[in-house]
C-alpha cells in the first residue's frame, strides 16, 4: 500500500467533499469563495484520493477547512495524516495560531493535535460547531 500527500486544485476536492461532509445538499454547498485563495492537499491511497483538507493563510494565522475522508476510509489515520501534514506545513512558515471551526462530535480528534476549545460556538444545518485553535509557539 502506498500512501502519499500532495497538493491539489480546489475542484480536486469538491466531489470528496460532498459525498462526505454535505450529501444531501447540492455540490456549490461545499465550495468555499475564498477556495481560490487556499492550499488544498490530497492523500492518496495507491493513486486513489480518499482524504482532503483546505488551508487559508491570512498574515500570521491559517485556518484549514474541510477535513473530509472517504467514509469507507474513516478510522485508519488518513485524516490524522494529513492534519499532520497541515502542521509540519504551518511550522514552516510564519504562522503563529492554526485554527478550525470543529463539528462538536470531532473534538477529541482536533485535541489530539494540541487544538484547544474556545468560546466561540455556532450552528449550521442543525450541525453544533465549535472553534478550535492552536497557538505555535516556536513561531511566535
Amino acid at each position: 500500500m502506498q500512501i502519499k500527500i500532495h497538493e491539489i486544485k480546489a475542484q480536486d476536492t469538491y466531489i470528496l467533499r460532498h459525498n462526505v461532509m454535505w450529501p444531501n445538499k447540492p455540490l456549490d454547498f461545499v465550495k468555499l469563495d475564498n477556495d481560490k485563495d487556499g492550499l488544498h492537499f490530497g492523500l492518496y491511497k495507491n493513486s486513489n484520493l480518499i482524504s482532503v483538507v483546505s488551508l487559508f493563510i491570512t498574515d500570521h494565522t491559517a485556518q484549514f477547512r474541510k477535513l473530509a475522508t472517504k467514509t469507507s476510509e474513516q478510522g485508519n489515520g488518513y485524516a490524522s495524516l494529513l492534519l499532520q501534514h497541515i502542521m509540519t506545513t504551518v511550522s514552516k512558515e510564519n504562522i503563529t495560531t492554526i485554527w478550525c471551526n470543529a463539528r462538536v462530535d470531532k473534538v477529541s480528534f482536533y485535541e489530539r493535535f494540541g487544538l484547544c476549545k474556545t468560546s466561540k460556538t455556532f450552528t449550521k444545518e442543525h450541525i453544533n460547531y465549535i472553534q478550535m485553535e492552536k497557538v505555535i509557539t516556536d513561531n511566535i
